[in-house]
């Protein structure tokens, strides 16, 4: 997408939004962004956390693909039957956005221009919690969920000295691929676009302006996801805006 192709794109999104319950058919999922500024002052500053946007039944994950599946992934809800779709690979799964801004450079990167937020139950997703791990696979669970703490990243790409963030990598799991386990899918590379060319494309940035996911500290229910993903639990981290409660998430 260049320049000129992006025109005013989140006034686009609001249009398509009010269009869609104009003819009836509201969205069941809305995806919010804020102030990145303002959010970064509140997250904590330590630790494994969780970093999403999720509210009573859902959480938001993001993956990066190229134009034809992403297309696919969007109007079907779900990735099987996409020939160019690889389902015996293992694909990540991010629940921080500006973690999957470094690993695309901001839809930017081959293959990776196309940013989804995927929307999943948060039951499905606390069981790919429950049954994660750094190798092998869990017994009695249907695939491979692969986890994976990674140092977080700051919007320019540089490495976060103290926090680290989540991503599981998902090989044969059905319910994924197949769409059960996914509840909307949004295609939000036009804002990835318009945040990228806004804030870094003009040589030397800032951060006053960018706008990236409204994303509060996930603390699955599942005491066993909280204990298999080694998650940090001992201090809120005063910082930190730590909740079970996904009504506080918006």
């Amino acid at each position: 997408l260049s320049s000129s192709e992006m025109g005013d794109v989140v006034p686009r999104i609001e249009e398509r939004r009010q269009n869609e319950q104009d003819n009836g058919s509201v969205r069941s999922k809305t995806w919010r962004w804020e102030s990145y500024v303002e959010q970064e002052s509140m997250w904590p500053d330590r630790g494994r956390h969780i970093l999403a946007q999720f509210d009573e039944d859902s959480i938001v994950v993001y993956q990066a693909y190229n134009a034809e599946i992403a297309e696919y992934a969007v109007r079907r809800g779900r990735f099987e039957g996409c020939g160019a779709f690889g389902a015996d690979r293992m694909t990540w799964i991010k629940p921080n956005f500006v973690w999957m801004m470094f690993r695309s450079g901001w839809a930017s990167k081959q293959n990776q221009t196309r940013v989804l937020a995927i929307w999943l139950k948060r039951t499905a997703f606390e069981s790919y919690l429950e049954n994660a791990c750094t190798k092998g696979s869990a017994k009695d669970f249907n695939g491979t969920v692969r986890l994976q703490w990674d140092p977080d990243h700051f919007p320019n790409g540089g490495k976060h000295p103290t926090r680290r963030a989540i991503q599981l990598g998902l090989k044969g799991v059905t319910s994924f691929i197949n769409g059960e386990d996914i509840v909307n899918i949004e295609n939000i590379s036009e804002f990835v676009v318009r945040q990228r060319e806004e804030t870094f494309g003009q040589g030397e940035s800032s951060l006053d302006s960018l706008q990236v996911a409204r994303e509060r500290v996930y603390i699955p229910h599942s005491a066993l996801a909280r204990s298999a993903i080694n998650l940090t639990l001992d201090d809120q981290h005063a910082r930190g805006t730590v909740s079970h409660t996904p009504g506080e998430n918006g």
